[in-house]
């Protein structure tokens, strides 16, 4: 009697059968999907960090709006670990046991720290970081293409508009570590079809003044630099660039601008940065981007107008894509997201990204990117420049993990 009026199901037990006859086990009951967020809304990415928060609820009150998904409505578990990995791995298991997975996780060195967990919870995770280092953990949905990819494509645009040429010296600035890393696999890549010179410039996410080291890429001649970095560091960047009379055009990865930027002294000096993403920028005109942007304005009236809402809001598309797949076959359990996620050839998200494919395993799902050029007249601060495109040399990129 008392698994016959759901009790068993309602407590997210193990191996559980639910309303519907579906199988779940932690983070599902006969009226409810949960998911976690793990985010950044009080560290170095904050603002991105709250319009991704932003994207993903939107996502989740138009899926509630229209009924749920497998009759269950989306519950959303938010953390704030401030882009710290030691405040992350407390807070995980805080976390863990309430969710079916991860909507959302921020930050490479927090999806390093806590790798192990979600594999040895089977807990599937949307990571709002992009390194292809970490298409190694089979528990990483990732949504959209990689750092290096996003740089193998940013240079091909700045090649393809004459901005620099086969055998120019390009300078990258990027912080140790994983994000910094993978997107200066992409500048070497690139660099290696087309006989450039690449004059790294490692730095850690707190330096804070970059003048010294743009003086020395002046010195070096370069033609173009890229960064992946934080929006502060960018914001150093762009000021010393413009005040040392270099003047080149900047190239960055996509956490690299905030559009908080605008109101900074260094606003002045941002004309020339260029920044490469799976997503679009917050002033798109490709439909989708419009409503989204026309709700997120409606809902959090007064909060900057960041892309990050576009990259929260695909993250739920996606999730969305593997639920109800999972749904279908009556398995919400962890186990049976994984299934599901890994059925997927084909998920489409109305241009918000490139087309994903989830059916190869250490692979980007998707290699294509939007270019956006900062405008300070543009809401959000930035206007595309070119559409969703993959460059040749970005589609012949083999990832680290790719088989």
């Amino acid at each position: 009697m008392l698994a016959a009026c759901g009790s068993t199901a309602d407590s997210g037990a193990a191996g559980a059968t639910g309303a519907g006859g579906v199988k779940t086990d932690k983070g599902v009951t006969d009226t409810t999907i949960t998911l976690g967020i793990m985010g950044d809304t009080s560290g170095v990415f904050k603002n991105l960090g709250a319009a991704i928060n932003a994207g993903n609820q939107l996502w989740a009150d138009s899926v509630n709006g229209a009924g749920g998904i497998c009759k269950r409505q989306i519950k959303i578990e938010t953390v704030d670990h401030g882009y710290k990995a030691d405040t992350a791995k407390t807070l995980y298991p805080q976390l863990e046991p309430k969710v079916l997975g991860i909507v959302q996780l921020l930050g490479s060195p927090v999806l390093a720290a806590l790798k192990q967990n979600l594999i040895d919870d089977n807990l599937t995770a949307a990571p709002a970081s992009w390194s292809s280092e970490i298409l190694n953990n089979p528990n990483i949905m990732m949504i959209g293409t990689t750092y290096d990819l996003e740089i193998v494509n940013g240079l091909a645009y700045l090649q393809q508009q004459g901005l620099i040429k086969d055998g120019d010296t390009v300078g990258h600035i990027y912080i140790d570590g994983e994000y910094g890393g993978n997107g200066l696999k992409g500048s070497k890549y690139y660099a290696s079809k087309h006989n450039l010179t690449v004059k790294e410039s490692k730095i850690t996410s707190t330096d804070s003044d970059l003048t010294n080291i743009v003086t020395g890429l002046k010195g070096a001649g370069v033609k173009a630099i890229v960064l992946t970095t934080t929006p502060g560091q960018t914001a150093s960047a762009m000021a010393a660039n413009q005040a040392l009379g270099l003047n080149v055009p900047v190239l960055g990865n996509n956490p690299t601008f905030d559009p908080a930027l605008l109101a900074s002294p260094a606003a002045g000096a941002l004309g020339n940065l260029y920044v490469a993403a799976s997503s679009p920028p917050f002033s798109a005109k490709t439909p989708k981007a419009v409503e989204l942007a026309k709700e997120y304005k409606a809902k959090y009236a007064g909060a900057p107008l960041n892309a990050g809402v576009d990259v929260g809001y695909v993250e739920g598309l996606v999730w969305q894509a593997v639920l109800e797949k999972a749904c279908t076959n009556n398995d919400l359990s962890r186990a049976g997201v994984q299934t599901a996620l890994k059925s997927l050839t084909s998920v489409k998200t109305d241009e918000l990204v490139a087309t994903l494919d989830y059916s190869s395993p250490g692979a980007p799902p998707t290699r294509g990117v939007y270019i956006a050029k900062v405008d300070p007249k543009a809401e959000g601060g930035m206007t595309e420049v070119a559409p969703l495109f993959t460059a040749p040399d970005a589609a012949g990129y083999k990832a680290p993990f790719q088989k």
